[in-house]
């Protein structure tokens, strides 16, 4: 699957100039109907890694939410991202190859495939980020987002198949939530959460919001005045590229420290 799978990335300032440090890694997922080169044609994200350490990878995700698909057998893109893509850019990119300097997060649909990341596979990411995430899409409700919407419609049915699916209750992430041992809520990564007032999914985001107060896991939430849409989503990144530092991720490394 890898060889069909493009991605960019953005490297550090002055990375060909430090040749012994290592630096932590960023993966950001685009939404359904994107492409990987989303995220440096529409946003400023180049210009706002400028001030970071990070190395930040957008993989392309085609309408795949990030899931292994329980109805085409070769799109795996949940495997694709943490068993191949992670690796070759461990190989590619003089990263950081461990939890505490790894990150996702995504919009929409990629907002999605990040907290459900995190909640699944809570050793490999230290921070998640969903910006106007579709957080309820194994649920039949997702469909109310856009209920005309073919590639939303089609994509839902191809990648989470029957109401009753596997891959539909072990990618669901309330349910994952609610079930998860007291021992593992203890282990899960930061989560950042941000959501436009006029966006349709600000019940969805607010309901996950209230659901992790409940379970008193350590996260932020952000209303912010803004739509589904790239202005949005611009001005989230920036943000996240921001707390993702303040907690604590981003420091490049020497060889002697890792």
């Amino acid at each position: 699957m890898a060889r069909d799978m493009p991605y960019r990335v953005i490297v550090p300032v002055g990375y060909d100039a430090k040749p012994e440090q290592r630096f932590p890694v960023i993966y950001l997922l685009h939404g359904l109907a994107g492409h990987f080169t989303n995220w440096t044609d529409l946003t400023k994200v180049t210009s706002y890694a400028a001030k970071y350490n990070f190395i930040i990878v957008m993989p392309e995700g085609n309408d795949g939410w990030y899931t292994d698909s329980a109805t085409v057998p070769k799109d795996k893109y949940e495997s694709y991202l943490l068993r191949e893509l992670i690796p070759e850019i461990d190989k590619k990119y003089r990263t950081v190859r461990d939890r505490a300097h790894r990150v996702v997060a995504g919009l929409s649909m990629g907002g999605y495939g990040a907290i459900k990341f995190g909640l699944k596979y809570p050793e490999m990411f230290s921070v998640v980020g969903s910006f106007s995430g579709a957080l309820t899409a194994p649920l039949p409700s997702a469909l109310d987002i856009a209920p005309t919407w073919k590639e939303l419609i089609d994509s839902l049915a191809s990648v989470y198949g029957p109401e009753d699916s596997k891959t539909r209750r072990d990618n669901d992430i309330f349910r994952l939530l609610n079930e998860m041992p007291a021992d593992k809520l203890r282990s899960l990564p930061f989560i950042y959460l941000a959501c436009g007032t006029e966006d349709n999914l600000l019940k969805t985001n607010r309901d996950l919001d209230a659901l992790l107060l409940d379970k008193k896991l350590p996260h932020e939430f952000r209303e912010a005045p803004g739509k589904h849409e790239w202005p949005f989503w611009d001005r989230q990144v920036e943000q996240f590229l921001r707390v993702t530092a303040r907690v604590g991720v981003g420091m490049a490394v020497s060889p002697s420290g890792h």
